[in-house]
């Protein structure tokens, strides 16, 4: 069975206890997902499947939208509220207007590098972040690069804020609440996260883990090529046999790809074959999918 299962990841598991919940109940092994989720978060986490594993990274590589409470006044060594208090009292909120609170968001819009927390999954020498801090190793994870397309604040009630965020893999909404509170000199930390969507899977395409088992799964799959955000290209079933078997063929010069592009390649029978990529005007298959 092969296919992409859209899971709503309630709050408390992990997101590899939601892969090992996918092969327990339906006896499939080759099970992966696409993009941690902290355990405390809850929301869209689509789960491959057989070889759908194959397009793991080009769903980790999608703009993720997430839902945000940040609390303002303190602060936390994991940058949420299951973390430890650094203050002993909530620090108080003076007057913060509306105005006030998006003149900081601009700090946070389009490309930022931002440190990951010290209790993330960022690897370090080989080991998780969070195991090092949990032995009381002090961690260093150089800043990196993401991108923040969007921040909407949804409900103004300091020291509670609501926000949507839509960003690039690799953001840490924890450290984003984090570095508000620090440019507004009160401290923050994310309170509530769910991520409403992931690419093509979101919150209304998603399902819960209690209405899947092995009966039930083939349900809830979408087929790989519905993640896949690239433009398709038909071949006839002459040219189709010569990519299966991971030959290169011309590209017509009326087909207008680009170098480089990577195209969704269907036979004439619209059977999805594969991943495609484009090098000059030769057409090779980077992912097989039959």
């Amino acid at each position: 069975m092969n296919g992409i299962l859209n899971v709503l990841k309630p709050p408390g598991m992990t997101s590899y206890d939601v892969v090992s919940y996918i092969r327990k109940v339906t006896g499939i092994k080759k099970v992966g997902h696409t993009g941690t989720l902290d355990p405390g978060a809850a929301g869209v986490l689509p789960i491959c499947i057989g070889k759908a594993t194959k397009i793991v990274d080009y769903i980790l590589n999608d703009k993720k939208s997430y839902i945000c409470e940040l609390t303002l006044g303190n602060v936390t060594d994991t940058y949420d509220k299951y973390g430890t208090f650094l203050y002993e009292e909530d620090k108080k909120v003076k007057d913060l207007t509306i105005d006030e609170f998006n003149g900081v968001l601009k700090k946070f819009k389009g490309e930022i590098y931002q440190k990951p927390p010290a209790y993330s999954a960022v690897k370090i020498n080989g080991k998780r972040s969070y195991e090092l801090a949990r032995r009381g190793v002090e961690v260093d994870i150089p800043a990196r690069r993401v991108i923040i397309y969007a921040i909407e604040v949804l409900k103004f009630d300091p020291p509670v804020i609501m926000m949507r965020i839509t960003c690039s893999k690799g953001t840490y909404i924890r450290s984003i609440c984090n570095d508000i509170g620090y440019e507004l000199g009160c401290g923050g930390y994310m309170s509530f996260l769910l991520r409403e969507a992931t690419g093509n899977f979101n919150l209304k395409n998603s399902c819960i883990l209690d209405n899947i088992n092995k009966d039930s799964l083939k349900n809830y799959l979408f087929n790989p090529d519905f993640a896949l955000n690239m433009r398709s290209i038909y071949v006839d079933d002459k040219v189709s046999h010569r990519l299966i078997n991971g030959n290169a063929v011309r590209i017509k010069s009326n087909e207008n790809c680009s170098r480089d592009e990577s195209l969704k390649v269907y036979s004439q029978d619209k059977e999805f074959i594969g991943i495609g990529k484009v090098k000059g005007n030769l057409l090779k298959i980077d992912k097989l999918m039959l």
